[in-house]
């Protein structure tokens, strides 16, 4: 499930980012929160964090969210 794709573009500083996070089951019963961030038009790079349940997992993805929405990272 994609919580959020987020882009800050900024052309004065050459700027081009996204961000992506995902909240998704793994195979062992736990839920996951998938980072992607990187330059527009990259694969960028990719953080995981394992939580043991979907609340503590759908927690860390918000304040995720709420930490790149202050940044200046919109919707995309």
């Amino acid at each position: 499930m994609t919580l959020a794709h987020l882009h800050r573009i900024d052309p004065d500083a050459n700027m081009a980012r996204f961000y992506c996070i995902d909240v998704a089951a793994t195979l062992f019963g736990d839920v996951s929160v998938l980072r992607t961030w990187g330059r527009i038009g990259t694969h960028g790079r990719t953080s995981i964090e394992t939580c043991s349940s979907f609340d503590e997992a759908q927690r860390a993805a918000c304040r995720t969210l709420r930490q790149k929405m202050r940044r200046g990272y919109r919707a995309a």
